[in-house]
């Protein structure tokens, strides 16, 4: 489960910014929103099964995302041998003299096998600056080891005994301790492998593999069907055939012999009707060529989404809304807010540009972030439960008339069009 996330000095973030998981004390006249987005993890702790982050173009969104996405990189890539003389692939805050030669800063806090841990690092393209991990149960939170750039406070930490001189100063010594087979290093990047997965709206198709090999799988074959039936599309079935395909390569053009791959061909079924409306016949539409960008996003995604919530992952999503309608949309996140279609506590967090979700019905305020660049090009996040909001208001006409900030300010294109036609 995610707590929080830290970034700081990262792309268009200048000063450190946290997207907190945390529920807040606070009580939603809607009471259900309380009940179903909400879960408990002890007497102490709440967090929240979703969260929507708004903003306009360029504000800064995507590259939160980008952030947490650098993160998993790193963690799981740093140590391989590949990486051993290549500079890290990090971009600072690059509008400040202050902080463009500075390390750009990461943390994650979450929950492991019922602890928590929090883990994080300082790195610039040259070398990891500080690195970090601590370490609570029901007790105080405990250092299991702490690093300034070659220096390592080790205590804690048995299972890095010995690892220390082993870790290049570009490489993240978590990393390094997890292929030495240390324990609980392991377990975190098998974590950030796993349980934290991030994808892209936009380019969506590349996470179909997902859903074919979710077809191998006749549970989950049938779950997939009844979610994209569900929706309205006009399928009613869907089958998939591998074919091998003739791939024209470099092999091919100088040896002349055939070259083919396997491909999956994903066709969908539809209904056909006779001159008095009765269904007559059944027809095969190729998914590439016949369907909406909207029906191949979904499919794309459907894989992803039930194995989500079917095993209680972390889904970060940009553009979630791209391509799909907002009904669809809605009915996406409320799978993640509900009891009884999210029973193990997964976690979506997407970014968005549909008011239409901008609900007290939908979302609680702790749920709703903003992004919102300052006059010296720097990106801040923050979150709805942080204004004082009327029980009455309503969160999509205050935030398009600019109440929370976080909208783009356009200038007088008639003026504009005025010059052009002089």
């Amino acid at each position: 489960m995610l707590i929080g996330f830290s970034v700081g000095n990262y792309k268009s973030f200048k000063e450190t910014v946290t997207l907190s998981m945390v529920a807040s004390s606070i009580t939603e006249e809607e009471k259900e929103l309380d009940e179903n987005n909400v879960f408990e993890i002890n007497h102490k702790l709440n967090l929240l099964k979703s969260a929507a982050i708004y903003g306009a173009n360029a504000s800064g969104k995507s590259n939160l995302i980008a952030a947490i996405n650098f993160m998993k990189w790193f963690v799981l890539n740093s140590s391989k041998e590949t990486q051993v003389s290549e500079a890290i692939d990090i971009e600072a805050f690059r509008l400040s003299t202050e902080t463009e030669k500075e390390p750009s800063f990461f943390e994650i806090v979450f929950l492991l096998e019922g602890k928590t841990f929090r883990y994080g690092f300082e790195v610039n393209a040259r070398e990891v600056v500080s690195e970090w991990l601590f370490q609570a149960d029901d007790s105080e939170e405990q250092m299991l080891f702490e690093r300034d750039f070659d220096n390592y406070i080790l205590d804690n930490f048995p299972e890095g005994q010995g690892i220390s001189d082993k870790t290049r100063s570009n490489a993240l010594f978590l990393s390094v301790v997890a292929q030495f087979n240390g324990k609980v290093s392991g377990k975190i990047l098998l974590w950030f492998s796993k349980t934290l997965q991030l994808i892209s709206g936009l380019q969506d198709t590349q996470y179909r593999k997902e859903t074919l090999e979710s077809f191998e799988n006749e549970s989950h074959r049938h779950d997939i069907i009844e979610f994209i039936k569900k929706l309205d599309l006009g399928i009613t079935d869907i089958q998939i055939t591998n074919k091998p395909l003739p791939i024209v390569s470099q092999k091919t053009a100088m040896f002349g012999f055939p070259y083919s791959e396997i491909k999956p061909a994903v066709k969908t079924v539809h209904r056909k009707y006779d001159a008095e409306g009765k269904q007559s016949a059944i027809e095969l539409f190729d998914i590439d060529k016949h369907e909406s960008e909207g029906t191949n996003k979904l499919f794309a995604l459907v894989g992803l989404l039930l194995d989500t919530l079917r095993t209680g992952k972390i889904l970060f999503i940009d553009e979630l809304d791209a391509r799909l309608h907002p009904l669809i949309t809605r009915e996406l996140i409320c799978l993640f807010n509900s009891n009884e279609t999210n029973p193990h506590n997964a976690q979506l967090i997407f970014t968005t540009h549909d008011t239409n979700l901008l609900s007290s019905k939908t979302f609680r305020k702790d749920q709703i972030w903003f992004t919102e660049k300052d006059n010296k090009g720097a990106t801040d996040l923050y979150s709805l439960v942080e204004y004082k909001v009327g029980k009455d208001a309503s969160f999509e006409r205050d935030y398009i008339i600019g109440k929370y900030g976080a909208i783009p300010f356009i200038g007088n294109f008639k003026e504009l069009l005025g010059e052009l036609d002089a």
